[in-house]
């Protein structure tokens, strides 16, 4: 039996924890918990924050689009972004890889192929893959989902054993548990339909997704045959906590 193969994604609030800024903590911590599970699991991730690492060193003065200020900053925090992976990720011994990735790459059969044959010798090279959206060609992130689509695309693409998406809670609330101010997880289920029932409409604030693209990203998954597990990033530790059951969050399970 080989390493398990995880497809992680993590979003702007997970690497902000809910600031302003890049933590360099949290990715740190992402990247010790990938040392200590190396020997029996593989990453790949996917990671949100070119706008958010952007928004620490800029302020574009503008006459244009949103959009197009969004895609700008996007430009500049994205080597930012993989630069403070790549600091924290090397003192801890793991090598990282930029891939650059638009939804119409999956739409292309050579594409796919390509974009399967690349990751996967990354992967067999010990150079951990940080897949995020091409912003500066493409708005799909940025509009619609905060990675999320992205991340169950590569992760369907690459037949992943997991996709484990972090955000800042612990996993999926009842709506009732959620009205009455005392969050209750949904612990584990397979039927998607009650989980559309469950979520509200709202999104985060710094990242473009929500509850909602999640489970657009976990159906994408299931049909896939892949589990999704929708953990809380912002704690220590949370994804040996949740590979060794220690933590609170939701399983989405093959159908």
């Amino acid at each position: 039996m080989g390493k398990k193969r995880i497809l992680l994604k993590v979003g702007s609030n997970t690497l902000t924890k809910e600031t302003e800024h890049i933590s360099r903590g949290k990715i740190e911590d992402i990247g010790r918990q990938i040392a200590k599970l190396k020997e029996d699991y593989e990453f790949i991730i996917v990671s949100s924050g070119a706008i958010a690492a952007a928004k620490q060193f800029v302020k574009l003065e503008h006459n244009g689009e949103e959009i197009n200020i969004k895609q700008a900053l996007a430009a500049i925090g994205q080597p930012h972004l993989m630069r403070i992976f790549q600091e924290n990720f090397r003192e801890l011994g793991l090598f990282t890889s930029q891939c650059l990735l638009s939804y119409s790459d999956f739409e292309q059969p050579d594409s796919k192929e390509n974009i399967r044959n690349t990751i996967n010798i990354l992967v067999a090279n010990n150079c951990i893959p940080i897949i995020n959206e091409n912003d500066t060609v493409s708005t799909d992130e940025i509009q619609f989902g905060d990675n999320d689509k992205l991340a169950a695309l590569t992760a369907s693409l690459l037949r992943v054993d997991l996709l484990l998406i972090a955000t800042n809670t612990d996993g999926i609330y009842t709506k009732t548990s959620i009205d009455q101010q005392k969050p209750i997880t949904i612990g584990s289920v397979s039927d998607i339909q009650i989980l559309k029932q469950e979520v509200s409409a709202e999104k985060s604030s710094h990242g473009t997704g929500g509850m909602q693209s999640k489970i657009e990203a976990a159906t994408i998954a299931q049909n896939a045959g892949i589990e999704t597990w929708i953990v809380n990033g912002l704690k220590d530790n949370f994804i040996i906590d949740a590979l060794s059951g220690k933590a609170n969050y939701t399983k989405i399970t093959i159908a």
